[in-house]
């Protein structure tokens, strides 16, 4: 099973990941997006695990299941610490103060500017897919 995996960042400056999408609770948190994404991983093996060992049946839901991670901005930022925020911001089309303020999650995005950079972050990735060496 496919299900998806969010990650924000939360208001003391850590980040969490949880499962809205299914019963059983899973949940990562770490100062860092791949420190969350350990603890998420652990999370699961322990959940997995415990099923093993007291012989219980797995539910339906955790049987193959699988994780898209779906990112707040704080996040992609956090993950992808190696993107400039600044030249990205011109690249997306917006004001490089408030682009930092969206990285550190300070303030509200509307859907527009979130639709804004994931446009132009998927315009980077199929960019950089499409580079030959």
């Amino acid at each position: 099973m496919i299900t998806t995996a969010l990650i924000e960042r939360g208001k003391d400056g850590t980040f969490g990941i949880f499962t809205p999408d299914i019963n059983s609770t899973i949940i990562g948190e770490g100062n860092t997006v791949e420190e969350a994404k350990a603890d998420f991983e652990n999370s699961v093996n322990e959940i997995l695990q415990f099923y093993r060992e007291d012989g219980k049946e797995l539910p339906d839901e955790l049987k193959d299941i699988q994780f898209v991670y779906k990112y707040d901005v704080a996040s992609v930022f956090d993950y992808y610490h190696w993107i400039n925020v600044s030249g990205f911001s011109k690249a997306a089309g917006i004001n490089p103060s408030l682009m930092r303020q969206y990285r550190m999650g300070k303030t509200y995005i509307s859907e527009n500017q979130k639709r804004k950079i994931e446009t132009a972050l998927h315009r980077l990735g199929n960019e950089l897919a499409a580079i030959k060496l």
